[in-house]
């Protein structure tokens, strides 16, 4: 049985009578001591994966299926459903990046968002792409902070009003700032990310004055972090919440940090989430704030209750999409539904279908051979020095004639598996397309640029990989450096690598792209590596494996 939760987060009877009783206020087209229900519904992360996994695990047409049920079960007891989306629906899987997420929005479409919120892979691709993609999308792509610099004038929708049963409910947009960092500068060059929390405030004044909204939501990519310590990212949901006035949104449907939002105390997430476990949101200055995990893995829902004025909470859950678990079975390790099998449309398969044949003989053609796995899992790349990491920049460093090459960790998205290995796997681990570039410096400017780069922080994907260089990294600065077996001259002269994404600044790396020496090779870095795969196979990976290149003290 699922925690009922009963918890005001409106504002108080009193104050409610007292603006209704405003002649300045339009009066309420729900009646009083009148008890309404709605539902919101909610998913975050999409990452391209619109298609069940091998274990036959969430996809869009389990999703359609799920939502449709309870949106008939919801309505024949007189309620109202809502459906949101925390962003980002780029990239991820090859089949979606491919095809620029066109089964994905269009996928979105027929299950029946009513919005979403713009994340920051929305910018993995060019703005046209972007454009393209709230064409084929039947319903709102909201942020309201970020701007075009040369117009100064929002890019996109910042909020959209839904009417349920007489109930008036105002939805806006938000997206992290870290966008600016994080997002592919040659595209984002134009945009301006403000602060959402301030553009919120404002925001929801406006809302107020010209609408008379009797709820207010708020669909986010900004993350959710514990007790608001975010740590390097922007800040998120939690700091959103606290720095509006109490009660200013009554829910948050957030996403980003890619989390099941499950609080077991105030301010303490619950760490060891696994389907059909209770959860909780997180409740901030009378503002619930919930995310659901990623990839479609769950459907969060919200259960309320309206009545005079006042939204209450009635029971949470996140329903798991046909997610599986490992047990033994005779001594043999099976893979079990954690909750009824959800099955799939078939018409969303039959939709869905042809886009997810489209180009699958090229993707699963395997390329070559490896005698172990190659490490590319974010917990660890993005933690310390891996196989794939060092591979991918020997890779780039080999293709420019260079003598070192850096490697973002955010740009390795997932491990190649030992064995055989196809066009695919290389697509996952680098979807974003960047072109592999160099420069050539002087080692007093390489001491520099390494000083600001060889110290981002762990659990970042700014956090960097290295080929063909070893360092020793020590109270913030970088000292005893050797590259191709030689120690660094200030008076040289060295070439290195580094992704188009980061020359041009992403991730907070020195924007190179204006130094006499910096070359876009236009080679695409999932081309370099796969044919750096093909030439290598059968490949090592133990050649690959860190020996303390690179040693942090």
């Amino acid at each position: 049985m699922k925690q009922r939760l009963i918890k005001t987060t409106a504002l108080s009877a009193a104050i409610l009578a007292t603006l209704v009783g405003c002649a300045s206020q339009p009066a309420h087209e729900w009646q009083a001591d009148k008890t309404y229900k709605l539902t919101v519904l909610h998913t975050n992360d999409h990452h391209g994966r619109f298609w069940q996994n091998q274990y036959g695990e969430y996809g869009m047409a389990a999703r359609k299926t799920l939502v449709d049920e309870i949106r008939q079960q919801v309505r024949a007891e007189g309620g109202s459903v809502l459906l949101f989306s925390g962003g980002d629906i780029n990239t991820g899987v090859p089949e979606s990046d491919l095809q620029e997420a066109e089964p994905d929005f269009k996928g979105m479409s027929k299950i029946g968002y009513d919005a979403m919120a713009i994340g920051n892979h929305e910018f993995d691709n060019p703005l046209d792409v972007l454009f393209k993609q709230e064409e084929w999308a039947n319903f709102p792509m909201l942020s309201a902070n970020i701007y075009d610099k040369k117009t100064g004038k929002r890019l996109f929708q910042p909020y959209q009003m839904f009417d349920k049963q007489g109930i008036k409910i105002a939805v806006i947009g938000l997206t992290t700032e870290d966008t600016a960092k994080i997002g592919n500068p040659e595209y984002i060059g134009g945009l301006e990310f403000r602060d959402p929390k301030v553009e919120a405030k404002q925001l929801i004044a406006e809302i107020k004055q010209k609408e008379h909204p009797d709820l207010i939501f708020a669909v986010t990519h900004m993350g959710h972090y514990d007790n608001g310590n975010h740590g390097i990212n922007a800040p998120g949901d939690v700091a959103l919440a606290r720095y509006l006035d109490e009660g200013s949104l009554n829910m948050i449907v957030g996403g980003h940090s890619q989390d099941p939002v499950c609080m077991e105390a105030p301010n303490v997430m619950k760490k060891n989430f696994v389907p059909s476990d209770e959860c909780k949101p997180d409740q901030q200055n009378g503002t619930y704030i919930v995310q659901a995990h990623e990839w479609g893995k769950y459907v969060g829902r919200a259960d309320y209750e309206f009545r005079n004025g006042q939204l209450n909470l009635v029971s949470y859950d996140l329903v798991p999409v046909n997610l599986k678990k490992k047990v033994k079975v005779n001594g043999e390790s099976q893979r079990v539904l954690y909750e009824k099998a959800i099955p799939e449309d078939q018409a969303m398969l039959d939709f869905l279908r042809p886009y997810q044949e489209k180009g699958q003989t090229q993707l699963n053609v395997k390329i070559a051979e490896t005698n172990g796995k190659l490490e590319g899992d974010r917990h660890v790349v993005r933690f310390q020095q891996t196989n794939l990491g060092r591979l991918i920049a020997t890779a780039h460093m080999q293709r420019a004639k260079a003598d070192f090459a850096i490697m973002n960790s955010g740009g390795v998205r997932d491990s190649i598996e030992g064995g055989d290995v196809t066009y695919k796997d290389v697509l996952r681990v680098q979807p974003f397309a960047n072109n592999v570039t160099y420069v050539d410096m002087s080692g007093a400017e390489v001491m520099d640029y390494l000083n600001e780069v060889a110290t981002k922080p762990v659990d970042s994907g700014a956090y960097a990989q290295f080929s063909g260089i070893s360092m020793t990294v020590e109270h913030g600065k970088v000292n005893n450096v050797f590259i191709g077996g030689e120690q660094l001259r200030l008076d040289d002269t060295y070439r290195f690598t580094v992704p188009s994404f980061n020359a041009a600044g992403g991730d907070g790396y020195p924007k190179i792209t204006n130094h006499p020496g910096f070359v876009n090779t236009g080679f695409v870095d999932a081309e370099v590596l796969k044919d750096f795969l093909e030439t290598n196979s059968p490949l090592d990976v133990n050649k690959f494996a860190p020996a303390g290149e690179i040693v942090y003290k």
